[in-house]
């Protein structure tokens, strides 16, 4: 079992990124967000525990579905809220919004509006860590439909064949927007296709965080030793539709309550007071803490200024170009 002081982590995380996530939901209500929103509601446990097994100095590639990854790596909650309304103090100015959300200073290489696009990517960081001798390991975060992308198979291939310090995390909710992965993957587990690409690969529960945490932690070991990549796939769902505007009502009933009854938040809570490593009141005192953090930030993000316009233009190219 894991130290107390881990479970009381993977539990602040946990309900950090929810608060986060019921916050950004509140402002896209009062029509304070620009463009549509893909809620990381229930799927909390698995950028927790992946993220609570990785150093300051690692890095995550995120999805369009991201605002969980940047907040459970330690971005500020402040600047990403910011990002999110399009405001100028946004960790990217204002420019990048929900799906393009980047925060380098904690480790974040980026989200990606583009399906499966974020995999070459982290080959990419990888490669460069490796190069460097950083000794610095990457997490990939990517759904079930991007597993049907080509991206997947070559990203895969080259990342066993030079040994990257890769972590794969498959995030699988059931559904590609409203396809169900039965109808596009022939295997039960998604993690079952790693094996054609000699990557060790495990299927965890990833609505119970400390189960992802200790995944992660063998996967993490293994890339720092040099053995290579491992593929971690995350059995979780979403508390929403796929995006703002879906209702979900593709997803059958009993299937739905069954997994909405398994939430993220209260498993690790419950795991954590059964350990002796947090009472109900100390879990309440941090809940209260979190929630004055996101009240801030959501202070901070709707009283900051728009970028000017004039300024469209600025960060577009490097300045030495």
């Amino acid at each position: 079992m894991v130290s107390k002081k881990t479970l009381v982590e993977l539990y602040t995380r946990t309900l950090k990124v929810r608060l986060f996530e019921e916050k950004v939901w509140d402002l896209f209500g009062q029509n304070l967000v620009p463009g549509t929103l893909h809620l990381y509601l229930g799927q909390e446990a698995v950028a927790a525990g992946i993220t609570a097994a990785m150093k300051d100095s690692d890095w995550v590639q995120s999805t369009h579905r991201g605002h969980g990854h940047v907040i459970a790596k330690g971005a500020d909650p402040k600047k990403a809220l910011a990002e999110l309304l399009g405001k100028k103090t946004g960790s990217c100015k204002g420019k990048g919004g929900s799906m393009h959300i980047t925060e380098f200073d904690a480790g974040v290489l980026g989200a990606t509006g583009v399906v499966a696009s974020g995999l070459p990517i982290a080959v990419g960081a990888a490669l460069s860590s490796q190069m460097k001798g950083t000794n610095d390991v990457v997490a990939c975060f990517f759904g079930d439909g991007a597993s049907n992308n080509g991206t997947f198979g070559e990203s895969l291939n080259m990342a066993a064949i030079w040994k990257l310090p890769v972590i794969w995390v498959v995030e699988n909710n059931f559904y590609a927007m409203g396809t169900p992965i039965k109808l596009t993957c022939p295997s039960e587990n998604i993690a079952a296709r790693a094996d054609g690409y000699c990557t060790p690969n495990v299927v965890v529960d990833g609505n119970n965080a400390l189960e992802v945490y200790e995944a992660a932690v063998e996967a993490v070991k293994r890339a720092r030793d040099g053995d290579g990549p491992t593929l971690i796939e995350c059995k979780t769902y979403r508390k929403r539709g796929h995006s703002r505007f879906d209702p979900a009502k593709y997803r059958p009933k009993e299937e739905a309550e069954h997994w909405l009854s398994r939430d993220p938040v209260d498993i690790i809570k419950e795991i954590a007071i059964k350990e002796g490593a947090i009472t109900e009141k100390e879990a309440e005192k941090i809940r209260k803490k979190l929630e004055k953090e996101m009240e801030e930030a959501g202070k901070f993000a709707v009283e900051s200024d728009y970028p000017e316009p004039e300024k469209a233009l600025e960060d577009v190219y490097a300045e030495e170009f």
